[in-house]
């Protein structure tokens, strides 16, 4: 089995980056942040979360599949507001690339668009980089954006969290 230490990975050294974030910021931790509305007497949060899709692009890039890809990516940012209880609101963009393909960067906008309606989130807006030189001709990076609204007194997290109200994903071979 391959481990995140036998890929290269060292998970005791970012858990250290992240020590150091959280002292910098206290608002930084657990899967999304979450910022007090003070014009809703401390009722509601923002809650945003940022994320990418990782080595899956390269699966993308060897498939040369590039429709679903922005269908992940709004999932890893949504799925990080729904672990704190949030409901997702607004969802933005970032695609950098060496140079604009227009087809492929449309299948890529499209699946951002699908991903936001399975989120229901609203594509509110992005950043499109050109940097020819910085990437492999045809390949491209993103990352995304998404921010929600939850009730204080809903907020999710370990200290809502129980066996009684967890769940196990069932066996695919069951």
């Amino acid at each position: 089995m391959t481990t995140y230490k036998k890929s290269g990975v060292d998970i005791k050294l970012a858990d250290k980056f992240t020590e150091f974030l959280e002292k910098k910021s206290k608002a930084i931790g657990g899967f999304a942040g979450l910022l007090s509305i003070p014009e809703t007497r401390g009722e509601y949060s923002l809650v945003a979360s940022t994320d990418g899709v990782g080595t899956k692009l390269k699966l993308a890039f060897l498939l040369d599949r590039h429709d679903t890809i922005g269908i992940d990516l709004v999932a890893m940012c949504v799925n990080d507001l729904l672990c704190c209880g949030a409901r997702p609101m607004i969802f933005l963009d970032y695609y950098a690339t060496a140079r604009l393909d227009l087809a492929r960067s449309k299948k890529v906008i499209e699946g951002i668009l699908e991903g936001c309606r399975q989120g229901e989130s609203v594509l509110l807006g992005g950043e499109t980089a050109e940097m020819p030189g910085f990437y492999q001709p045809g390949e491209y990076d993103l990352a995304g954006f998404s921010v929600g609204i939850v009730k204080n007194s809903e907020t999710l997290g370990p200290a809502s969290t129980s066996p009684a109200n967890t769940t196990s994903p069932a066996s695919p071979w069951a």
